[in-house]
């Protein structure tokens, strides 16, 4: 089975639809799949509801998204960076789950693991557990999250060989992983695609079996999130 495709148009062409459910990787904006954000932008699909670790920043990643109007909710555990996502949530246009980053981690992973649900101590006690079944293990209160899973992860790798088996590159691993898992189908892009058999298997992050489309996104610019520089003495 090809995986690979030219472009990020050709590896969404039939998989995106108003109302679904992305699973997006990424950490701040380091290992954010920015080509296929860019396709699901031009594709015109709206009412999206989003899990990722953050929403980008204004302009940037999923901060595209949210300017354009296409997400109907951000399931998020970091959201500091995103002036257009704070607008929209304080004057009710978009609907926020908020998820401590750990427990957010696991809901993906459980998801992708066939685990419905799971019971945790973070957020106990907090706006978190409202709603939420309580139950004690070993004279401790835990509350249950429910594991999430996606229709569509969109993730972004380092290396991939043709079989679509996957490293990431440090922080770039940080949710990329199990988003990938949260969800039926997975479109990467990664920086290079090599031949079958380049890859040492034991440095395989994320195996072939994952990943149904493929692009090379390269080249990129790396982006800051912001600057802090320190002014220059006369």
């Amino acid at each position: 089975m090809n995986r690979i495709f030219a472009s990020a148009e050709e590896a969404l062409d039939g998989l995106l639809h108003d109302g679904m459910m992305l699973s997006v990787g990424g950490f701040g904006l380091c290992g954010i799949p920015e080509r296929l954000i860019d396709a699901v932008l031009a594709s015109g699909v709206t009412q999206l509801t989003c899990v990722s670790n953050n929403a980008g920043i204004d302009g940037v990643g999923l901060g595209k998204l949210l300017r354009s109007g296409q997400v109907r909710k951000m399931i998020s555990s970091y959201v500091g960076e995103n002036k257009e996502f704070a607008r929209q949530y304080l004057d009710g246009s978009l609907e926020v789950e908020f998820c401590p980053q750990g427990t957010l981690a696991e809901r993906c992973r459980a998801g992708g693991a066939g685990i419905p649900a799971f019971f945790t101590r973070t957020g106990v006690g907090t706006l978190v557990a409202d709603g939420k079944e309580h139950r004690e293990f070993d004279g401790d209160v835990f509350i249950m999250e429910r594991g999430i899973r996606a229709d569509l992860a969109l993730i972004k790798g380092w290396k991939a060989d043709e079989a679509g088996n996957l490293i990431f590159r440090k922080t770039a691993r940080n949710f990329n992983q199990v988003m990938a898992t949260a969800a039926p189908l997975c479109v990467a892009e990664v920086e290079e695609i090599v031949p079958v058999g380049t890859l040492d298997p034991d440095a395989i992050h994320l195996p072939g079996i994952y990943v149904k489309r493929l692009i090379c996104g390269a080249p990129y610019d790396k982006k800051i999130e912001f600057r802090t520089v320190r002014t220059v003495e006369a």
